[in-house]
């Protein structure tokens, strides 16, 4: 009873369906926008996570990237000399003391200072230096200071001295280090050397509490 046709037409169907499922299970659909040539998975529009290259990003890092990055003490010596051209102060104190014999203590100061949102740059500098200390300054604000004159002509005059500032910076630093200087070979307790330490603080940036 046209047993032919009624086999031959279930089997084509059969077939066509088989078929079908292969590709289905075999030939899964990309996606549009599936990149393959990192490897991702994700879609466009997905939140693929994108691996650049190290040294471009740090370039395009600013200084709250710092603040909050793990590797927060990479910074270099062109970082710091731009930084401490707009952030920097050197300064040297000539207070009375009577303790002193000449009446005057003579207190040179290098400071950096910032809002304490941004602490961690400033421990990134005393990590730098290995020298220092960082505390309240005033307010909302804190600093980075280093006051002992060893540590000024060991560390901070070198430093500055091999990688220089730009601006204007750059004058109250030479003279900062000229105290410095004086102050090795004993100037600051004799009377005739306070004046000359009067000289220099007077031509100086008053560093005044920002």
């Amino acid at each position: 009873m046209n047993g032919g046709r009624n086999y031959n037409g279930p089997k084509v169907r059969k077939s066509l369906a088989l078929v079908k499922l292969n590709y289905m299970r075999e030939t899964p659909q990309k996606l549009s926008g599936t990149s393959s040539s990192d490897g991702s998975k994700n879609p466009a529009g997905m939140g693929t996570i994108r691996r650049e290259d190290s040294s471009a990003t740090m370039q395009s890092r600013t200084l709250r990237d710092f603040t909050f990055s793990p590797d927060i003490m990479n910074i270099d010596a062109q970082w710091i000399t731009g930084f401490v051209d707009g952030e920097g102060c050197f300064f040297i104190g000539v207070n009375p003391h009577h303790e002193m014999t000449v009446g005057y203590q003579i207190l040179p100061e290098f400071t950096v200072v910032q809002h304490k949102r941004d602490i961690q740059l400033l421990h990134a500098l005393k990590e730098f230096f290995g020298c220092g200390v960082v505390r309240t300054n005033h307010g909302d604000r804190m600093a980075y200071r280093v006051r002992s004159v060893s540590h000024l002509i060991e560390k901070i005059i070198p430093f500055f001295e091999k990688h220089s500032l730009k601006s204007k910076k750059r004058q109250d630093f030479e003279k900062f280090r000229d105290a410095l200087l004086l102050m090795q070979k004993g100037e600051h307790l004799k009377q005739e050397g306070i004046d000359q330490f009067r000289r220099i603080a007077s031509q100086m940036n008053t560093c005044r509490e920002r």
